[in-house]
């Protein structure tokens, strides 16, 4: 099974790019059925009021209950004191499988791990260039699974990407998915030190190709089994597909098994989702 970790779906009400105005899919799901694209990560785009477009998502997911997994977008300040209820709520009512942090709005904090860590749910998050705080996150929850979106920056930031390859290969809950990472030697090498069980296959769509994110795995030459981990096996794995999501309470730790070892989109505001 090939898994998108990573695309957007609903309307945001910020208009001032397309990350905060509006994700269609029908172009979408015909590009990813086509590219053999099984299953979709979807995440509302940027919005003021996150219980709002989770709302609205949960809806785009039940209408699409074969294709979309949805994951709860939490603003960590601007939500504070609620976000425990809003992530029980995506994981319980609407079968949620986890939760996306942006760094534009705000980094998590430990009411964002302790809601993943209590629903057994990843974190996606995009540091938007800054993966020098996953040496303060990673090791304060080693039992959360936090899957970093295009290695670090989406804006090509080398030196981004570069930390990303040397704390993939650090820390056993940090992960990386592929979306939107143009400089392609950087995924060559994060195979090579932290291992295709560190990497998930994401797209950024509906504003990026997904064939064409696709084939940037293919293009690595993995032998199988390991281009099977990239392609899906990794992010079921995470979102313990097959699994009911069964809520632990806040002590309990999740030991994590690991091998750890876009056309360009810009928007007026100069962030990616």
């Amino acid at each position: 099974m090939i898994i998108d970790f990573h695309c957007h779906a609903g309307r945001g009400d910020g208009l001032t790019g397309p990350p905060f105005t509006d994700a269609p899919l029908g172009t979408y799901f015909r590009r990813a059925r086509a590219a053999g694209i099984d299953r979709t990560v979807a995440v509302p785009c940027f919005h003021s009021d996150y219980n709002q477009a989770n709302e609205e998502l949960a809806g785009i997911v039940a209408r699409n209950p074969k294709r979309l997994i949805g994951f709860a977008f939490v603003h960590a300040k601007r939500d504070a004191g609620r976000i425990r209820e809003m992530v029980r709520r995506a994981v319980r009512q609407w079968g949620f499988r986890g939760i996306k942090v942006h760094g534009t709005d705000a980094m998590p904090t430990r009411e964002v791990c302790d809601a993943a860590r209590e629903n057994r749910v990843p974190i996606l998050l995009d540091v938007v260039g800054r993966p020098y705080v996953l040496h303060m996150l990673a090791p304060q929850y080693p039992d959360v699974p936090i899957v970093v979106a295009h290695m670090g920056s989406f804006w090509d930031d080398w030196r981004a990407q570069q930390q990303m390859v040397d704390i993939l290969v650090r820390y056993p809950n940090v992960y990386s998915d592929t979306s939107g990472v143009r400089r392609f030697d950087y995924l060559v090498e994060a195979v090579r030190k932290a291992g295709a069980g560190k990497l998930l296959l994401g797209t950024d769509g509906p504003w990026l190709h997904p064939g064409l994110e696709l084939e940037k795995i293919r293009l690595l030459r993995l032998p199988p089994e390991q281009e099977a981990k990239i392609l899906g096996g990794n992010a079921a794995r995470l979102m313990r597909l097959g699994a009911k999501t069964k809520l632990s309470s806040p002590s309990r730790v999740l030991t994590l098994r690991t091998d750890a070892r876009p056309a360009l989109r810009t928007t007026l505001t100069g962030t990616t989702g």
